[in-house]
């Protein structure tokens, strides 16, 4: 890129997650980094700023940018004047395209924390070839939708032998409060679930171009006598990223499969958490409903320091890799907030300071940022582990 303003610009500081974003940035990045604050009010932007320059007096520099997620003049500035943009402005769906369509036509650098298929799902049919051409990536899925989970699974996968068969099942548990914007999101996307099948179709079906195969594994609610605990299939966003990163890395192999599960200790639970995501589900379908379950909480609002202390999150992977059976686990603190606005951030400065893959395009963390992050993550205090290994044959 040609010299810019700045290096990295954060759009969305004034939010709940921009603001956990904003702090760990002020903490943890390199003091030459040339960095600003981007939203609707610059009024509540010179105030994030004050705040951050009391603990952090290098910050009284930050600079100050007036966007709004409609105006397209002000986002292609925006864009034009850093390396990077990070946004925390969601639902995607709702505000997010103006700016990603800035980013990838100026050749600037995107990273997002959206776990919506239908955003993401928009961003590959229309700006993938328009990144490609200009150099840009175009990175969703930078939060804990998904890279506990896709950079988990490549972590796996470089534990396997190479040009095998591998089969991998994720097992999830969490413990966490939510935000307004996660609980907004969640709903709109779940309301929206129709028009993401009829986009998804336009694309139609996608494979390797070497030839590889990669798929879903299919498997219902199960007891998992090696957890000792149940397994429910999770239908997030996160075995789709996987299967993206599959398709496009080779170290993946010649057949790979992955499976998608949250973990539960007891059965009363699967029920109980298999009901109320019914429930929820069947009320946003419905504009009344919708609208009240959406006034449960407010954008802005989020589970305070004390909460965000007690909440942990961990993944577990099995994996059987021709034959041989390998274990891994990603795990760290609170994993929605937290644990969110270090990945968000260590993703973008990974784009700015680290050697990663010659790639463009809207692509995922895992293809995008691949070892260079998960070491930057390890550094920031995030645990990826080799639990166990057998050289011992097992049944595939």
């Amino acid at each position: 890129m040609a010299k810019r303003q700045f290096d990295l610009i954060l759009f969305g500081a004034t939010g709940f997650t921009g603001g956990l974003t904003a702090a760990y940035l002020a903490a943890h990045a390199p003091a030459s980094l040339r960095w600003a604050l981007a939203g609707r009010s610059v009024r509540k932007l010179a105030e994030v700023k004050r705040r951050l320059a009391q603990a952090y007096p290098r910050c009284e520099s930050l600079g100050l940018v007036q966007a709004d997620s409609f105006d397209a003049r002000a986002l292609a500035r925006m864009a034009e004047s850093t390396q990077v943009v990070i946004s925390t402005v969601g639902p995607y769906i709702h505000y997010g395209e103006a700016l990603v369509a800035a980013c990838a036509e100026r050749g600037t650098h995107y990273v997002d924390l959206t776990g919506e298929p239908e955003f993401v799902e928009l961003c590959l049919q229309k700006y993938d070839a328009v990144a490609r051409s200009s150099g840009a990536k175009i990175i969703n899925c930078c939060g804990f939708d998904s890279i506990p989970h896709d950079l988990g699974v490549l972590f796996t996968v470089l534990q396997c032998p190479p040009d095998v068969p591998i089969r991998i099942r994720g097992f999830v548990r969490v413990s966490m409060g939510i935000s307004g914007g996660t609980w907004h999101s969640a709903v709109h996307a779940f309301s929206r679930l129709r028009h993401y099948v009829r986009l998804r179709r336009q694309r139609g079906a996608v494979a390797p171009a070497d030839g590889r195969r990669v798929k879903a594994l299919m498997q219902g609610v199960h007891y998992e006598p090696q957890l000792r605990k149940w397994a429910v299939p999770f239908p997030t966003i996160d075995p789709q990223v996987v299967r993206r990163s599959a398709r496009a890395l080779d170290c993946y192999g010649p057949d790979f499969g992955y499976a998608h599960y949250l973990e539960v200790k007891r059965l009363p639970l699967v029920l109980a958490t298999a009901a109320g995501a019914s429930t929820v589900f069947a009320l946003a379908q419905f504009k009344p409903t919708r609208q009240w379950l959406l006034s449960r909480k407010a954008v802005g609002d989020g589970p305070d320091p004390q909460r965000r202390a007690r909440s942990w999150f961990r993944v577990r992977f099995m994996a059987n890799a021709g034959g041989h059976p390998i274990r891994t686990q990603v795990s760290g603190g609170d994993p929605g907030y937290d644990e969110t606005a270090k990945m968000l951030s260590e993703a973008a400065l990974c784009l700015l300071q680290d050697n990663t893959p010659p790639v463009a395009g809207v692509i995922t963390p895992a293809a995008a940022l691949g070892e260079a992050l998960i070491h930057r993550l390890q550094r920031a205090g995030m645990r990826f582990e080799t639990q166990w290994t057998r050289r011992k044959q097992v049944k595939t």
